[in-house]
């Protein structure tokens, strides 16, 4: 049956500038499309611009298309949130799959941190969600995701239909660095991330799945250029980070390098609050050895 549920086609583009080094980092708002908004930018440490991602209607809808294109300019640092949960509301029969396709550029030299709330996911959603990132030299990027098994609250678990999430990250490496793994422009991927999860064949809480843990997370820190042997540091620092945090039945944390500019943080809970609390220590872990300073949580009210 053809669906005759209308579509909305949100998109959002924000460039962050920074014209001088001692200037702070300016927010330029270039498209905005509701139901996606942000209201202004507000000044945080290091120069940077804190924006809150809203979403007017109070979470993705059955057969929205959602575009997000973030531009990091060189020297400019960002950090981007959202104002509450991803919420993922039950569609109406027949309608199409929401999507969300996000974008993200950092120039060379910039910091962005994208720090959004976790994904909730209703009764029978129909869910995709592909991330876009692409570094170039001395870039670097810190971003987490978390998924929920849907309204604990209200006796929901994993009754949506599906989730597709995809997160691409890339990185600019100079002539001279190149390898096979390189494209023809010098673009190197670097993490490649795929998922679907369909609860009814495939159940998220079988023991050869999740198990008990009903609730996952992933963190990514990079910068391109750090040496190899800086990352297998790192990783060590975060492992022994992850081995502190984890308790067997409640949750477990683990670290690894990715193949060349980055780390991958995994997390699994049974209890979405012990992610919420571990998310941040991993992150500010990562930026004081990447960068000296630990940085700031993204605050929610001003």
């Amino acid at each position: 049956m053809a669906s005759t549920t209308p579509r909305t086609c949100g998109a959002l583009a924000l460039r962050f500038s920074r014209p001088e080094p001692q200037s702070p980092t300016r927010l330029h708002v270039q498209r905005q499309e509701p139901p996606l908004r942000v209201i202004r930018a507000f000044p945080i440490g290091e120069q940077g611009a804190l924006v809150h991602l809203h979403n007017v209607s109070g979470g993705v809808l059955g057969g929205d298309q959602l575009t997000v294109e973030v531009t990091v300019e060189p020297g400019a640092y960002a950090q981007l949130t959202t104002t509450g949960a991803t919420r993922l509301y039950r569609p109406r029969p027949h309608s199409p799959p929401a999507c969300q396709h996000t974008d993200l550029r950092v120039g060379a030299g910039g910091i962005l941190e994208y720090l959004p709330d976790p994904i909730i996911p209703f009764t029978a959603a129909r869910y995709r969600q592909q991330t876009h990132v692409l570094l170039e030299a001395d870039a670097g990027f810190f971003g987490w995701e978390v998924v929920a098994p849907g309204r604990e609250a209200s006796g929901e678990r994993f009754a949506y239909t599906w989730l597709e999430l995809a997160l691409t990250i890339e990185a600019v490496e100079p002539a001279d660095e190149q390898t096979e793994a390189s494209s023809v422009e010098g673009r190197r991927p670097i993490a490649l991330e795929r998922a679907r999860l369909e609860p009814a064949p495939r159940p998220p809480a079988s023991p050869i799945r999740l198990g008990p843990y009903l609730h996952y997370a992933n963190f990514y820190a990079c910068r391109v250029g750090v040496p190899h042997e800086r990352w297998l540091a790192l990783e060590e620092t975060l492992a022994d980070l992850a081995d502190s945090l984890s308790q067997e039945g409640r949750c477990l944390w683990g670290a690894s390098t990715l193949a060349a500019h980055g780390v991958a943080v995994r997390g699994v809970a049974s209890q979405g609050r012990d992610l919420l609390q571990g998310l941040p220590r991993f992150w500010q872990e990562a930026r004081r050895f990447l960068y000296g300073s630990t940085g700031e949580m993204p605050r929610k009210l001003y």
